[in-house]
């Protein structure tokens, strides 16, 4: 009994103990289990790219960045081949040459800091980049020394850099790039999607060291490249509008730069956009003119800054202004449309009153009775007042919103300020508000605002988006894109558009724009003159059209703070529109009024030396040029021993040239006559009677002149003078 107690008590023991070590071992395997769910599915992935990145080296493919072209195929953003250097640091510790010896060599091809390098070759890591955007020779030169000193785990890799061949040309249009190769500006930023393309690999098997297993095949994932991208800036016409605008800027001493605009009114396309100053494109981040150098890296904040304030600030998008005068083409778009004056409509300049306000026309000499087209030409502050009466201020302002004052144009470019009216501050518009809005002032847009405007004037009544990019092209040449022109709205009728178009060709041939007049081309326009918040400091511009009649480029030309001799927009902004309109026309082969004389013509001095004074004077004669001999010998068959203008001179027909018998010792001088106030044929005339040559720019009575009065001047010598139209000008 008791031994069966006894077996019983250890049975029962031995199956505590049974059961303890199942439970035991069922913990075990439910943690085996559960460890082997964790390391399969939940750790799995990191293993398996941990597992990948021991037994495998990537070497990124670079993509080619796509190209930027002109409308005409011109190159204007491409890339250039460099190479990328990087190391792997646990690879490169098995070379025979001593860690710091590799540091010194490498950093003096690279010209870099030893120490830095020496740092990063003793990381614990598979990679490190050392340099970017490297020059091939250097590169090359690296690959040399690596094969010459047996190194391993340097690696020179392919890559490209940005370039941009025309320096500064179109800068703020274009952009540029960072050292990663990515657009940080213009359009190689906004169209950094298509350009950048997609990189590709190359995958290496590897062993535990990193080193490159023998005979193992490389894994290779094809790079796709960028897409290029064709503008709508015409490369000729961006030239003509630069040129122009630097031009203006040294000439009337403009302070604080200024912007250009041309655009095809048809389509919207944009076909030059100048912002001044402005920077080279290949050296983005220099100091710019005027600034302390002394600390300047151009990557700090405050250099940033400064950067984004002045050179890298695209005034045509992001600077908004009082548009003055030239808002004056709106309003009477608004009146004719309403139908609530005629062109013929008896008006007057006289003062008015608005809640207490006396209004004046801008000539403090009144022009009094006058219709309203005669307003629009000698641009009448009071006239526009009484017209914007007539509409009312809901109506008013309703245009204002129609002709895409209230919005940002939707161009494809960073950088688009919003405009600025009282709305904007949560004030509802008052009489007074109207009444100076009806000619440009307290109230601020941007120069992209105002020409798109001008271009529904131009084009028949229709407000476009303006359009920079024109299409894209994969790496064959194919069109896979195209942006087509896009319709806003339209804002007056074709009628209206015919009738302001003809008003404002007035203004240019005997109204207050007079000097963006073009012989045989018909220029339509308005002028524009405004304060701003500073001051005596004023804003000048222009915006016109042409031909009038069937308009093919708008052009604004926005001139900020002007010190020179006048800020009248009519004085010095007109002209520059017209001499764009001018070139830009003539390089679109429009052609000219056949029924106009319009200019006199260019023709090249012949080479008259040896010749007998015979020979050389029907010469001159048949090329319409005048002639001026020095020397007491003047028989027919004397030489001509030396001429002035030199031969290939190109001068205006019936320029003088002045013909030596003898060699001169010391040149004839003539005293230089005063040219101020004199009119083109006053001023021609006085030289040309002295043996003196002119090169006229402009129309009116001379305002300066290359040769101060009194100075001796070579006998032959071209002289260059600016004629203005200086009465009623705006």
């Amino acid at each position: 009994m008791v031994k069966e107690k006894k077996k019983k008590k250890k049975t029962d023991k031995t199956k505590s103990r049974l059961l303890v070590m199942m439970v035991f071992f069922a913990i075990m395997a439910l943690a085996l289990v559960t460890r082997i769910f964790y390391i399969q599915f939940i750790k799995g992935p990191d293993y398996q790219k941990m597992a990948y990145s021991q037994q495998n080296r990537d070497s990124i493919l670079t993509p080619a960045r796509g190209t930027i072209y002109d409308r005409n195929g011109k190159e204007l953003a491409i890339s250039i081949s460099v190479n990328t250097i990087t190391i792997s640091p646990n690879i490169i510790r098995l070379s025979d040459m001593e860690l710091k010896d590799i540091a010194s060599q490498l950093a003096d091809l690279l010209k870099t800091d030893e120490s830095g390098l020496l740092a990063r070759m003793e990381k614990n890591s598979e990679f490190e980049m050392i340099a970017k955007q490297v020059s091939r020779a250097t590169g090359d030169k690296i690959t040399a020394w690596m094969n010459e000193n047996h190194i391993s785990g340097v690696y020179v890799n392919d890559d490209t850099k940005r370039y941009y061949p025309n320096g500064n040309l179109a800068a703020h249009i274009i952009g540029f790039t960072g050292i990663d190769n990515q657009g940080l500006m213009g359009v190689e930023y906004t169209m950094e999607e298509v350009l950048k393309g997609i990189p590709g690999k190359i995958i290496t098997e590897v062993d535990k060291s990193g080193t490159e297993i023998p005979f193992s095949t490389d894994s290779k994932v094809e790079a796709k490249d960028g897409s290029d991208v064709v503008l709508t800036i015409d490369e000729n016409i961006q030239y003509i509008a630069e040129t122009a605008l630097d031009k203006a800027i040294e000439d009337n001493k403009v302070t604080r730069g200024g912007a250009v605009i041309v655009m095809d009114p048809n389509t919207g396309e944009i076909l030059a956009s100048v912002s001044k100053p402005d920077f080279d494109l290949n050296a983005p981040r220099e100091c710019p003119t005027g600034y302390e150098t002394a600390s300047w890296t151009g990557y700090s904040q405050d250099n940033i800054n400064l950067l984004s304030q002045t050179v890298w600030r695209n005034k045509a998008l992001s600077d908004t202004y009082e548009p003055g005068s030239t808002f004056k083409a709106i309003v009477a778009s608004m009146a004719i449309e309403e139908n609530v004056i005629r062109m013929d409509t008896m008006t007057d300049d006289y003062p008015v009153n608005v809640q207490g306000w006396d209004i004046n026309c801008w000539n403090r000499y009144a022009h009094g009775k006058e219709t309203f087209l005669e307003g629009i030409y000698n641009s009448c502050n009071p006239v526009f007042v009484k017209v914007s009466q007539l509409l009312g201020i809901d109506v008013f302002y309703n245009y204002v919103e129609m002709f895409g004052f209230y919005d940002r144009t939707g161009i494809k470019m960073q950088g688009e300020s919003d405009s600025i009216f009282q709305i904007d501050y949560g004030l509802e518009y008052q009489e007074i508000d109207m009444a100076v809005a009806s000619f440009g002032q307290r109230f601020k847009i941007t120069p992209i605002q105002l020409i798109t405007a001008y271009s529904a004037i131009a084009n028949g009544g229709y407000l476009l988006q303006p359009v920079i990019v024109k299409e894209l092209m994969d790496e064959n040449g194919n069109i896979v894109s195209k942006f087509e022109t896009q319709i806003v709205r339209q804002v007056i009728s074709n009628q209206t558009s015919a009738t302001i178009r003809e008003a404002l060709k007035g203004v240019v041939a005997v109204g207050t724009g007079k000097n963006a007049y073009v012989p045989g081309y018909d220029v339509a326009g308005k002028t524009g003159t405004s304060e701003t918040d500073e001051e005596g400091v004023y804003v000048a511009s222009f915006c016109g059209f042409a031909p009038a009649d069937n308009p093919v480029v708008v052009v604004l030309v926005v001139l900020q703070d002007p010190r020179g001799d006048s800020h009248s927009g009519g004085v010095i902004a007109a002209p520059v529109v017209g001499s764009i309109i001018e070139q830009t026309l003539e390089y679109m082969n429009v052609p000219r009024n056949a029924d106009e004389s319009y200019q006199e013509k260019d023709t090249l001095i012949p080479d008259l030396i040896s010749y007998s004074l015979d020979q050389a004077t029907k010469r001159l004669e048949d090329a319409n040029l005048q002639y001026v001999i020095e020397g007491s010998n003047v028989m027919e068959d004397t030489s001509v021993i030396y001429q002035y203008p030199l031969a290939k001179t190109i001068v205006k027909e019936e320029s003088i040239v002045v013909l030596y018998t003898y060699v001169p010792e010391e040149k004839v001088y003539v005293k230089m006559p005063n040219l101020r106030n004199k009119n083109i044929y006053e001023a021609k005339s006085t030289l040309n009677s002295i043996g003196l040559n002119i090169n006229i720019e402009g129309l009116g009575s001379c305002i300066s002149q290359e040769i101060r009065a009194g100075d001796k001047v070579e006998k032959g010598s071209i002289i260059s003078a600016v004629f203005r139209y200086m009465d009623n000008v705006e």
